[in-house]
Formats: structure tokens, sequence, C-alpha cells
């Protein structure tokens, strides 16, 4: 049985037919799929190009095709190719298909709609929440309050109508968008076990300066990297010696670097750009003293796990699945300056607590390990494709 999913990112594909990704979803990730299904169709958005980098990853490959959709970017271009689109996603499934929406999603929701007609059955794998991404200061356009109310809405339909559901968070998804059928919690998290470092990270009252890394977007301001540059600008001010990294690209990184030098800290905050996930990550990782992601929504931070498995001291906003990876005394309320500078100030004086947090959280992420969750998504994907076997079969 060929399964396809949907879901909101954009691929790269060069002349030779291959698909390629510069973050998640590699080859190996759609792997996992194929432990249950024969045939793997991702339905997303494909951009044709002459080349693509030396360090981005191959998506394509045996068993995994993709169904190109209009390259857009954004609700205006989505309205300008919305019938192509809607075109494109229904051209893309057959009537014997499983099907697994990755949502929010707008290419999910048009899907929706088109299998709700037919009564074909759907599953789901919830792993944000719009109503949090559209938050105030998560993003800047003229419609963010009717976004905010309609997205989430509609991913409040896709969810009670799926026949399944898979949440990336313990409880904190499944309480804003349940789902009236089978529902299990399964992170999204791919974490090898040759990821986890093998102790925490040992007290140390000896740093001159403290280094901070963030791990995320620059595409939208939802994961807040402006109000951390505006804490550790303050931070700075009041004497600490502090220097930031940022990993991650988008329209608004000149933006930040503009605020970095307007805040007076240009030279302490570095903006790396998209660094090759893996090996290049982790390095950055491990030579930082706390990770910090005050964003103003999440589902379960893949960068925040990964940091936490390096023996890595983190500290978040109290949104989405952080609280299921975090203490409350390691949690800040989003789009607040002044309490994450007093946060990072009162974690960074502190070395005992540094120590505590690195033992805590290597212990967390164990609870993550790949082969640990992998036989939950099994299961799952197993009973998305009986279900879809027994409604084709009810057909004939």
């Amino acid at each position: 049985m060929k399964v396809i999913i949907t879901l909101e990112h954009r691929f790269d594909r060069t002349p030779d037919g291959r698909v390629w990704t510069q973050t998640t979803f590699p080859y190996s990730f759609w792997q996992r799929y194929l432990k249950v299904f024969d045939l793997v169709c991702v339905v997303a958005r494909l951009r044709d190009v002459p080349s693509v980098d030396a360090d981005w990853q191959v998506a394509s490959g045996e068993m995994v095709s993709f169904a190109a959709i209009p390259n857009y970017l954004g609700p205006v271009q989505y309205l300008r190719k919305a019938n192509l689109v809607k075109q494109a996603v229904r051209g893309a499934v057959g009537p014997n298909d499983a099907i697994i929406m990755r949502v929010p999603s707008q290419i999910s929701s048009d899907l929706q709609q088109y299998l709700s007609r037919n009564s074909h059955p759907y599953a789901v794998e919830v792993v944000a929440d719009p109503y949090d991404v559209f938050a105030p200061g998560s993003i800047d356009h003229p419609l963010r309050p009717l976004f905010q109310w309609l997205f989430p809405r509609t991913l409040r339909r896709i969810c009670a109508n799926a026949a399944a559901a898979v949440y990336v968070t313990k409880g904190a998804l499944q309480d804003r968008y349940p789902c009236a059928n089978f529902a299990v919690g399964v992170s999204d998290v791919v974490l090898p076990s040759e990821r986890l470092v093998a102790a925490p990270r040992p007290l140390r009252q000896d740093l001159d300066v403290f280094t901070l890394v963030y791990v995320g977007t620059m595409s939208q301001m939802y994961k807040a990297p402006d109000v951390l540059i505006k804490a550790v600008a303050a931070c700075i001010k009041q004497g600490l010696n502090l220097q930031l990294y940022m990993l991650g690209d988008g329209q608004y990184r000149s933006q930040l670097a503009d605020l970095a030098a307007a805040q007076d800290v240009g030279d302490r905050i570095q903006l790396l750009g998209q660094l090759a996930s893996g090996d290049a990550v982790q390095a950055q990782l491990d030579r930082s003293d706390l990770f910090v992601l005050a964003s103003y929504q999440e589902g379960l931070p893949r960068a925040m796990v990964e940091a936490m498995a390096r023996g890595l001291p983190c500290l978040g906003s109290n949104v989405g699945g952080i609280p299921e990876l975090l203490p409350p005394e390691d949690m800040v309320e989003p789009g607040d300056v002044d309490v994450l500078a007093r946060k990072i100030r009162e974690i960074v004086t502190d070395p005992e607590r540094m120590a505590r947090m690195s033992a805590r959280n290597l212990a967390k992420a164990q609870e993550y390990r790949d082969d640990v969750l992998q036989q939950q998504r099994t299961d799952f994907y197993h009973y998305v494709r009986d279900l879809t076997e027994a409604w084709v079969a009810s057909k004939t």
C-alpha cells in the first residue's frame, strides 16, 4: 500500500529529478514509514533549481517519491495559486492510498476538504499550534488576528474528523486539538543513541565568558529571536560577559543583525546562518553553556531535545510541549525581555544550578531516543494501514 504524506515544507528539485532539503525531512526520515507501507509519496511544495549546496541532504530515494505542489510563500502567494495547489493535491491521491497529513498545513486543509466529500479516511500528525504561531509579536502581518482565529479553527476541524491522530506532545496539543477517534502521543524527534553524551557536564566555576546558543528559523519571529537579542543586550549592559550564537536563516536575519548592532552588541552576537544538520549543529551545542528558546509557540522543539541530549542546560518559554521537557524554574513567559534577561542572569551565575540542569536534561533526553519511540510510531502506522485497507475492502 502507498501512503500519501502532506506537509508544509519546501523542498528543492535538481535537473536529475532528485529532491533535496537543507534541514529536516531527509530520505532517512521517510524510511520510518517504509517499515509499514510499500511506497511513500510526499506531497509538498517543490522549487526547481539548477543545483544545491554541498551540505544539503537528499530527500527522495528508493520507494520515496514527491508530488510537486506549486511553490508559494505566505498567504498572498497561496491565494494567487490556490486553484493550482488544490488541483495538484487532489491529483496526487489515489482511491486506495493511505493518507497521513502533518498539520497544521494549508496543503493538508485543502486535502481534508476533498477527502471528506469521498469519506476517505485519513490520519494526522499534529506537530505545532497555529494559535501560538500567530500570537502578538510572533509574526508581522496585518491579518495576524484573523489568522489566529481561523487557523486553529481549521486545525480543530481536521483533527476532529481524523480517523487517527498522533501528537508530538504528551498532552498540550491534544487538549487544544482533540481527535474523537484513535489518538496517541509520540514525539517526532529522531534522536539516535549516538547523539546522547555519556555523562552530564561537570560543575564549572571558572567561566569568564558564558556562551549562549539559539537554533531556530528566522523566517518569522514566532521563536522570538528578537526578544532574545534584547535580553542578551540587557544582560551585557548589566555586566555579564555573554556571547550569543544564533543558528538559522530566513527573511528576518538581516533585520536581527541590525537589531544587535542597534543594541550595541553586534560584536557579541553572531548570526551563523543555516548550518548543516547533524555534526555542525552538535559541535556548536557542545561549545555552548546555555541553550535558549523563548518561543511564542512550539510543538515539541527538536532543537531543544537535541541540546538536552548533549547535556546542555536549557531555558525555554512555557508554551506548547516545552513544559513537558523543562521544569517551571527553567521557563519564562514568552515576549518579556526583562524576565528573560533576569532568568539568563540567574542561571549563568549559578554553576551548581547549571550542573543540575545538565544532569536533568540528559536524563530527560533519554526518553526521546529513536529506538524507544520507533515502535510506537510503527504501531500507529500499522493502525492507519489496517483502517485504510478495511475501508477499501468495504467499497468492493
